[in-house]
């Protein structure tokens, strides 16, 4: 199995099962530069739309694999059943090699296994969502962790983080102009991002659901990379390149990180009047060099605005 690296994610695009245009989206046609793409099944969907749904899906599933592929890059597909038990069901689909693998929501401890019976034998990644009082529980958190360790760990691509859902255990919803970094998760997404990352897991941050605050948005995706966070959740198209343009690299941390992975660097040096130090700073520049990868340098002239 191919390695998929948590970076190719970008902001992944979740988009209704019973959208119209599905195909157009999932072939790459419809929305060019969007690396990922969630086909939900759940909150996005009235109960009574569920059998439409799952049926629309299967057939644009049908469809992709059916046609010559066009399109340079097709985003990475995954599903979000609306619970385990139809996970299952769409895991014996024939066309469900065609996606990349399954996000698991509502995701709580004790489940784990159960998800990793789903999809063994096959090629499909996991990425749940943490989004259950739950994840306010520093030691279920610790347990959740520990248990995502003692299943298998590579078949998690990322960690999702639903905010909307965090927001409604505690009775609030996020005002216009208020970034995620304002609320009361600010809490919760230190806490998540101290348990997992440093156990190996990727993370990326919550959906931003007012479609037409960009200064917002762009402030909260920046605040996203500094956490660690690797993608975002995205509700509206017009959110992809916004956050995709957060995780371009600036010119000098790039050199920076190139500087810290050097054979020959010295143990500590400055560099861009900054203290370097390899044996610290690693992690880091990967990092760093991972994010130019998949989504290139920042303009320049845009850096300075940004900041």
């Amino acid at each position: 199995m191919s390695r998929i690296s948590p970076y190719a994610l970008g902001a992944t695009l979740f988009v209704p099962a019973l959208h119209q245009d599905i195909h157009q989206i999932i072939a790459g046609r419809k929305y060019p530069g969007l690396k990922s793409v969630v086909l939900c099944l759940e909150d996005s969907l009235h109960s009574n739309d569920v059998e439409s749904g799952l049926a629309n899906l299967g057939r644009s599933l049908g469809r992709l694999g059916a046609e010559p592929d066009e399109t340079p890059q097709r985003p990475l597909v995954f599903v979000r059943p609306r619970h385990i038990e139809m996970a299952r069901e769409i895991a014996a689909w024939p066309a469900i090699n065609r996606v990349a693998g399954f996000v698991a929501p509502k995701f709580r401890p004790g489940q784990a296994e159960a998800w990793m019976q789903i999809i063994a034998g096959s090629g499909l990644l996991l990425m749940p969502i943490l989004e259950t009082s739950e994840m306010f529980d520093a030691l279920a958190v610790r347990d959740l962790r520990d248990e995502l360790i003692e299943t298998v760990p590579h078949r998690i691509l990322a960690l999702r983080i639903g905010g909307n859902d965090l927001m409604s255990c505690l009775g609030l919803r996020r005002s216009r102009g208020t970034s995620i970094y304002q609320t009361p998760l600010l809490y919760v997404l230190s806490l998540l991002s101290g348990i997992f990352v440093p156990a190996g897991f990727a993370m990326t941050s919550p959906v931003y659901e007012i479609i037409d605050d960009d200064i917002v948005l762009g402030q909260e995706s920046r605040q996203d990379v500094e956490f660690g966070f690797v993608g975002k959740t995205a509700i509206h198209p017009c959110h992809v390149p916004l956050i995709h343009n957060a995780y371009k690299v600036k010119q000098r941390d790039h050199e920076s990180a190139m500087r810290i992975l050097d054979a020959d660097a010295a143990a500590v040096f400055k560099f861009h009047g900054a203290m370097c130090e390899p044996s610290t700073h690693s992690a880091w520049a990967r990092r760093i060099m991972e994010r130019v990868k998949y989504h290139g340098l920042a303009d320049p002239e845009l850096q300075s605005v940004a900041a």
